[in-house]
């Protein structure tokens, strides 16, 4: 439209024609001005509109969501894993850090919860010591083993270990049927790992941190000799000159010669404190804890390196610049330690469950420090986009699903909530 503000050469007053072309020439711009102005504010409007729109269904969406005490009448000293059996019953289990693992009906008027395994005189616990996750076999009900990693002192160490169910009750498990599987010395008493479960495969799988301490000082991560800094599969359904275990096949460095631990299924790890599997598309999603400025989400694959502690998350750690990411593997998600106080991820599970369909297929993971809940989408190929459902008053130690796979979160300061729709009665 400049063309209309381009400075026309005087007319002869005594010129009509000219007189009318200018008069036809004004009534053309006045109309087309407003035609103009008029477009320009109805565009503008259906943008602002659409705009506000956006902003308020995304602020609705993340009020949509809310915790909802799960277990009411229940309160557990620093819960920190929760568990089914896979048995077809109907039961929940936690882990509570001193050695304690309690039993109850997942019914949430269930009155009390009955001690199922009590260790405490074997666990040390305190800080990130403690009896740190709990595995069931994949074929409980029939043999009754199930799996612990807890830490031991004199010398500091992680053990894991196989129990049994007692012969004459389910809710209880006979204490001095303990096997251990094996045992590592820990160097410091933080970066312990934790987690431990049964992939799609039938083997097991644990996961041990770089021991400590700040910055991994023995670089334990990349240190293929040492099992910290790890994630481990083993073969439990045989045994190998008394041991309880043995290398699967599969594994990738089983058979190798240059003296790297055989139970390696992949490295260069942080603290993995939580990790699962889908049970759809059999990935195994881990969320490793950062060092000072980053927390990251991985899918674990063998024999992969996932870069700590060269990278912390995308970013170089060590060295702090121009550092080789030649064979690493970054990570499909990683967030910033923030103003919210976000500082410490706790790995949870993608969403297979049956009341939240929204959220079906999405990893539902989240922040210890800030107690905020994300649902993060990857399809393996498009970049992973991540929403925020909640930001709650509570320490998520883990997320835990039932036998519905429907999803429980623990909160450290002793409560067990479940994720529930802000308008809903129940």
């Amino acid at each position: 439209m400049a063309f209309l503000h381009t400075p026309i050469s005087p007319l002869s007053r005594g010129d009509s024609k000219g007189l009318k072309f200018l008069t036809s020439l004004k009534f053309l711009y006045i109309n087309l001005h407003k035609v103009f102005t008029m477009k320009v504010t109805h565009i503008l409007t259906i943008f602002l509109s659409f705009f506000f729109a956006c902003l308020i269904a995304n602020a609705d969406e993340n009020k949509r969501y809310k915790l909802k005490n799960a277990f009411k009448n229940l309160s557990f000293d620093n819960p920190l894993d929760l568990q089914h059996p896979g048995d077809g019953t109907n039961r929940i289990f936690v882990v509570s850090q001193d050695g304690l693992i309690y039993v109850f009906n997942n019914n949430p008027s269930v009155k009390s919860a009955k001690i199922f395994l009590d260790i405490r005189d074997k666990v040390t616990s305190g800080g990130e010591l403690g009896l740190l996750g709990l595995a069931f076999h994949p074929d409980y009900k029939t043999n009754g083993y199930f799996y612990v990693n807890y830490t031991a002192s004199n010398p500091l160490r992680t053990v894991i270990a196989r129990y049994t169910v007692s012969s004459k009750s389910r809710n209880d498990a006979n204490k001095n049927s303990e096997r251990i599987l094996f045992q590592v010395n820990q160097p410091y008493s933080v970066h312990n790992g934790g987690q431990l479960a049964f992939g799609p495969d039938g083997y097991l799988y644990i996961a041990l941190g770089n021991g400590g301490s700040g910055g991994d000082s023995m670089n334990n991560g990349q240190n293929k000799s040492s099992l910290l800094g790890k994630i481990l599969r083993i073969d439990v359904d045989c045994t190998s000159e008394n041991i309880y275990y043995c290398i699967p096949p599969e594994n990738p460095f089983a058979g190798n010669s240059q003296g790297y631990k055989e139970e390696i299924y992949a490295y260069g790890v942080r603290n993995p404190w939580r990790f699962s599997f889908d049970p759809v598309t059999g990935w195994m999603w881990a969320g490793d804890v950062g060092q000072n400025d980053w927390e990251e989400i991985d899918i674990m694959e063998k024999g992969k390196n996932y870069g700590w502690r060269i990278m912390e998350g995308n970013h170089c750690y060590n060295p702090s610049s121009d550092c080789d990411t030649s064979g690493l593997i970054l990570p499909i998600w990683e967030y910033e330690h923030d103003g919210q106080g976000s500082c410490s991820i706790t790995g949870g599970y993608v969403y297979r469950g049956t009341k939240f369909p929204e959220l079906y297929g999405k990893y539902i993971y989240g922040d210890y420090c800030s107690g905020s809940i994300w649902a993060l989408s990857y399809d393996g190929t498009n970049p992973a986009t991540n929403k925020l459902l909640l930001t709650a008053d509570i320490e998520i130690s883990s997320f835990g699903i039932d036998k519905d796979n429907e999803m429980y979160i623990c909160d450290l300061n002793g409560k067990i909530y479940k994720l529930a729709y802000k308008k809903s009665k129940n």
